[in-house]
């Protein structure tokens, strides 16, 4: 995959290309429709699968107040999008001078910088000055400059329209099994080991320390993870758990510590992504580390349970993140 940050960037032989538009925040099932769609579109017609996403989220721009935390960086959007068949991303600075074109400026850009072919799009799909444009006015556009658009329906999933801003809210809520399930994988913190204050290796269980600049937690709690090396092909079932350490004094600084199922390395990853499979319960102050100590082996052997689910699970259909809870 080839990866650009600016218009400057993005060679003249970026077309023709069959583009899709969007922040794409989590690249959640409902994106995933569309990028599958673009895709297949560009196979047939031989041209360039490529999308356009922004950095940062346009409402920093123009909305500061209303600007969400986001679940993946622009960096991880791509690798996403390249599981789905995109060959190029241009990840475009979203500044004041971008948010103050037309939708036919913004239409002529797509068309003279970046060679559109067809432009495949949600049906909420916004674009222009003041969100002047949607797909009606992006037809309109192509039928003038030379461009098909398809529109791709939103999809539902347990009732629910699936969207990025209803996922961040399952996931500030803890649901992160449900989350799961619309994303098409589970939610994942990635970031630094770093050294804890060492009270729960001598007290309770030995744990990784992870350090993130991810903008978005799940809820303080204990959940069923797996935490995967970073630097190499490794992976362990685990159990983690976000929180305020309150059995031990909390200092108010929240930490994210996983305690590995399987046995430890030998030689500890310096870099890991922690998956979030299923919420086992709140965080709570326990009268001494012993009885911590007593219900984390409890919850180790529910996680234990929970993998054993999840293997004879495994090959089944439709089952991206493993069986029901």
């Amino acid at each position: 995959m080839k990866i650009y940050r600016s218009l400057d960037q993005a060679p003249a032989d970026f077309g023709p290309s069959a583009l899709t538009i969007g922040n794409f925040d989590g690249v959640h099932f409902g994106h995933r429709r569309i990028l599958r769609r673009l895709a297949a579109l560009a196979r047939e017609r031989g041209w360039k699968p490529s999308a356009l996403t922004f950095d940062p989220h346009p409402t920093r721009v123009v909305a500061p107040e209303r600007t969400p935390r986001l679940m993946t960086s622009p960096d991880r959007r791509a690798e996403l999008m390249r599981e789905e068949g995109i060959r190029q991303v241009l990840i475009l600075p979203f500044t004041g001078a971008l948010a103050a074109l037309s939708p036919e400026e913004f239409a002529r850009l797509l068309v003279e910088r970046l060679g559109a072919r067809a432009v495949v799009v949600g049906d909420n799909f916004r674009f222009g000055h003041r969100h002047a444009g949607n797909t009606r006015v992006l037809a309109e556009l192509g039928r003038r400059l030379g461009f098909a658009t398809e529109v791709v329906p939103a999809v539902a999933c347990r009732g629910r329209i699936v969207s990025s801003s209803g996922i961040r809210e399952l996931i500030l809520a803890g649901r992160i099994s449900l989350a799961a399930r619309f994303l098409e994988r589970p939610y994942a913190l990635e970031g630094e080991v770093v050294s804890g204050r060492g009270v729960g290796s001598k007290q309770t269980v030995p744990t990784l320390n992870l350090s993130t600049t991810a903008e978005l937690i799940p809820a303080p709690g204990v959940y069923v993870t797996r935490t995967r090396d970073r630097d190499c092909a490794r992976e362990w079932t685990s159990i983690t758990n976000v929180g305020y350490r309150p059995t031990f004094g909390s200092s108010g600084e929240l930490s994210i510590e996983s305690f590995l199922l399987d046995p430890a390395p030998p030689d500890p990853p310096r870099r890991i992504r922690v998956e979030f499979l299923r919420r086992l319960r709140d965080e709570r102050k326990f009268e001494t580390p012993q009885a911590l100590k007593a219900q984390i082996l409890n919850d180790v052997g529910t996680a234990q349970r929970y993998f054993r689910r999840l293997h004879a699970w495994i090959g089944r259909p439709r089952c991206p993140v493993g069986p029901p809870a």
